[in-house]
């Protein structure tokens, strides 16, 4: 496996997106502990993932509306994609496709409405992991909980070979060690730390025979906030498994594979929630946009499934809080999408497509009115004005001031004058 270095990921795009989450997950977790005395990142993840949906609630609302107003306009769509079937012609391209446009007008339906919240929704994921995978690089306060032991590890002499030596026997082979300087020295040690199994902290305190407590007191307070349900979320269910498997612990092995199922089981539960509301158009035809759907829906909760067990386990807690969420606002949206008034708002898109359509025809006529003006309908200028006006510049020309511009410029047009001859 490629040696890496867990400390903050230095992306242009999903990097500054991680340590917006991580500040977010530091001020939950200092939350949880001044007002209830609980340490634990699932439950930041928990109430971060409930806090991030409720959020994203008016764009998820609009997004439905979109969906409801997408099933009213297909028979139009669909009409106007008929009558030009067999035109290939770029004459009646461009007019199907601008009738097509006025009826997204009508309906005031974006073509790209439905993507605004999968392009919000993917960087937060990609950034989630980023943080879940190493939480003390972007969680303070957490990585404030191995800054003792870390501090003792380098008073000790020798500390980088025992250190590499340490990592070789425990089997930590996803991490670098850098000793570039003290803080990146430090940094690494955290990373390296974080990543340890549960008996790499026997092996550590045999490596650091003098920091045995401080080793024991690091482990049960680190142990204590990543666990759920006796998982440790930093870990993968994959690894949770083998390790289950290998100490013929069945419980462990039973509640890891709950992490995946629950995550395949609560986004089917979220897509069918999602497609129930909006199975049927109003002439009982299956919606073309569900059409094109359905098999990324049948695909999506699949892919999770098999996602989940390689992936660090607060990651698949975010993906199930994500789907339970996500759930319980579609039963409410559902109720309020059977209340809405269509028509109403069918009228209130047409007014505004008018009044766009008007203030384009405005400016549309200004620029014909302007591309009318041609310099050739202006009328000519005459012989006898053109040589009254050489003569009057003749004259102001001869009689300027010395030093002044005018002056100049003469100097200059009889200079050019004599180089002519």
């Amino acid at each position: 496996m490629t040696d890496i270095i867990l400390t903050q990921y230095s992306g242009k795009i999903i990097g500054p997106v991680a340590r917006v989450i991580g500040y977010i997950m530091n001020s939950l977790y200092l939350f949880l502990n001044d007002v209830f005395s609980i340490q634990n990142i699932a439950l930041c993840i928990i109430l971060f993932t409930v806090i991030i949906y409720f959020l994203l609630l008016p764009l998820t609302y609009k997004q439905q509306k979109f969906s409801r107003l997408s099933q009213e306009m297909q028979p139009e769509i669909n009409a106007v994609r008929e009558k030009y079937k067999n035109k290939k012609d770029p004459e009646s391209v461009q007019r199907m496709n601008e009738e097509t446009q006025l009826i997204y007008q009508k309906y005031g339906v974006s073509t790209t409405g439905s993507c605004v919240q999968l392009l919000i929704n993917f960087p937060i994921m990609l950034a989630m992991w980023q943080v879940i995978r190493n939480i003390p690089a972007y969680v303070g306060s957490v990585k404030a909980i191995f800054t003792p032991l870390v501090d003792k590890i380098m008073s000790v002499d020798g500390y980088q070979n025992i250190m590499s030596d340490f990592l070789k026997e425990a089997n930590v082979n996803t991490v670098r060690l850098n000793f570039e300087n003290s803080t990146t020295t430090a940094n690494s040690i955290i990373d390296a730390l974080y990543a340890l199994p549960s008996h790499g902290w026997e092996t550590l305190k045999d490596s650091f025979s003098g920091l045995g407590d401080v080793i024991g007191s690091t482990e049960a307070s680190i142990s204590h906030l990543n666990n759920l349900f006796g998982l440790n979320i930093a870990n993968s269910p994959m690894n949770l498994i083998a390790t289950g498997w290998g100490e013929k612990d069945f419980l462990l092995i039973f509640v890891a594979l709950l992490i995946p199922l629950l995550s395949y089981g609560s986004q089917v539960l979220n897509i069918k929630l999602m497609t129930s509301a909006s199975a049927k158009n109003s002439n009982g035809e299956t919606n073309a946009l569900e059409k094109q759907m359905k098999t990324m829906n049948t695909m999506m909760p699949l892919l999770s499934l098999f996602m989940v067990f390689s992936l660090p386990v607060g990651l698949g807690i975010y993906w199930i809080t994500g789907s339970v969420v996500r759930s319980i606002q579609q039963v409410v949206l559902n109720r309020q999408m059977k209340d809405l008034d269509l028509e109403a708002i069918i009228e209130k898109n047409k007014e505004k497509a008018e009044k766009k359509k008007e203030k384009q025809g405005i400016y549309a006529n200004q620029i014909s009115n302007a591309a009318r003006m041609s310099t050739r309908n202006m009328e000519p200028v005459s012989t006898s004005e053109k040589e009254e006006k050489i003569r009057k510049w003749n004259e102001c020309a001869q009689n300027a001031r010395k030093g002044s511009l005018l002056e100049k410029a003469n100097m200059v047009k009889e200079f050019n004058e004599r180089n002519n001859r």
